[in-house]
């Protein structure tokens, strides 16, 4: 899908507009011992449901199966202290009780061996240099780490000099030789290698830019870390909740601004199963009920139109269960049928096309819908969208180009190379 975006950016962005007139380059993979083959990582966009089997079930399979020994790493929640709901084991939700939650799910309805909680969050900083906490993590055979914040994770688990505390620095062991690794949203987030987003929303994304500081003043504004997360994911940017969110504009934004080539959404209640990470065999595979989205920006250009940020020939890839991605060759496999209808046009324009959280009736997904309702339309090669904010709004075009493939089961739709345009409208 090719994504064209005009926006006016704030002043004192911190970031130059990075023009993509050539392939961009991706971030090197780390590097594994001889022989070594590190862990699949399971990288799924949040809000998975405890009925899960898919997610769950393949990331404890991953694990060891009947054998695995999960890590529970919580410390992207916040601590008791600061939950109101702490004493509730029904309704609490903070680093402990959350330990104990993924614990209890693991084991008992997934199977694992065991499940323990790594005691290491803000109220335990010490604990990531704890030996006794080192030595319970070189028993285990799988680390799952649970949403939140991601900076938390960063504080609890990364030095002020970004390297690993002893902790980490054992978990990256494991996982470098075949321990499976599992994040849900924020868990997933801090995978990734150099530029992790920290936040912020489409519209302000596409108008202001990014910026590497929170600016409470603009708590929508478009946040990153350059250092990035733990570096386990180095195919291309990251980001979660991603199709209900509408985070489409942020990650071509982020993408664009930092040099990366290829961007990857994961939506809620799905993973991304990714096999051999940072080697050249590495692939994926989508489980779960929605998708992935693979934003390809090696053709893509940025500019200014009427003094608004703009990108274009962004291609866009949406894989559903099944679905099979190659970073090397840049392809998805699907064993849907082939779908390319002859008849059916599309509708009037969509709104409110990146899910914006300020309507007083959610739209999530909008932009996906409005995707499959264009490759359903066999007689249509063009449908757009126009965002809920004003001052200025944005249009995101989508194109069926020469390239564009569909597949179909059913009512779901995969498809590969749609050409998205955003600008403003």
């Amino acid at each position: 899908m090719s994504i064209a975006i005009r926006t006016i950016r704030r002043p004192a962005a911190l970031l130059g507009t990075a023009l993509l007139a050539a392939a961009l380059t991706a971030p090197a993979g780390i590097a594994h011992a001889a022989g070594a083959t590190p862990g699949t990582l399971v990288l799924a966009g949040g809000a998975v449901a405890a009925t899960n089997s898919a997610v769950y079930g393949t990331f404890v399979t991953k694990a060891g199966g009947a054998s695995a020994r999960i890590g529970i790493v919580t410390a992207a929640s916040d601590v008791p202290a600061n939950d109101p709901n702490a004493n509730d084991p029904a309704t609490c939700s903070n680093s402990v009780c959350n330990g104990t939650y993924y614990a209890d799910l693991l084991k008992n309805s997934y199977g694992a061996a065991d499940a323990q909680w790594i005691p290491i969050d803000l109220d335990h900083l010490a604990n990531s240099s704890s030996q006794a906490v080192v030595d319970q993590i070189n028993t285990m055979t799988g680390f799952f780490f649970g949403g939140g914040d991601q900076s938390r994770l960063v504080t609890t688990l990364m030095k002020s000099d970004n390297s690993d505390t002893p902790a980490l620095a054992a978990i990256r062991a494991k996982w470098a030789a075949g321990a499976a690794v599992m994040g849900t949203s924020a868990g997933t987030t801090i995978t990734n290698g150099r530029d992790m987003v920290t936040g912020g929303e489409s519209w302000d994304a596409l108008r202001y830019g990014s910026y590497t500081t929170v600016n409470t003043s603009y708590p929508d504004d478009l946040t990153y870390r350059p250092a990035g997360g733990f570096n386990f994911f180095t195919t291309g940017l990251i980001d979660t909740h991603f199709a209900a969110r509408g985070r489409q504009g942020r990650m071509v934004r982020l993408a664009a601004d930092t040099g990366h080539n290829r961007a990857f959404g994961i939506d809620e209640d799905t993973a991304l199963v990714v096999n051999s990470p940072g080697t050249a065999t590495e692939n994926a595979t989508v489980v779960g009920t929605n998708g992935v989205s693979v934003l390809d920006l090696r053709t893509a250009t940025v500019s200014t139109h009427s003094g608004y940020w703009s990108a274009d020939n962004v291609k866009w890839s949406y894989l559903t269960s099944g679905d099979t991605y190659n970073p090397a060759a840049w392809t998805t496999t699907s064993t849907k049928a082939g779908y390319a209808p002859t008849t059916g046009t599309v509708g009037t324009r969509w709104t409110d096309v990146f899910s914006s959280p300020k309507p007083a009736t959610a739209h999530p997904y909008q932009m996906v819908k409005m995707a499959t309702e264009l490759v359903n339309a066999g007689r249509s090669t063009t449908q757009y969208g126009i965002s809920y904010e004003s001052g200025p709004r944005f249009e995101a075009d989508l194109t069926k180009g020469t390239d564009f493939k569909a597949w179909k089961s059913g009512t779901t739709v995969t498809f590969a190379n749609l050409t998205t345009h955003l600008y403003v409208y």
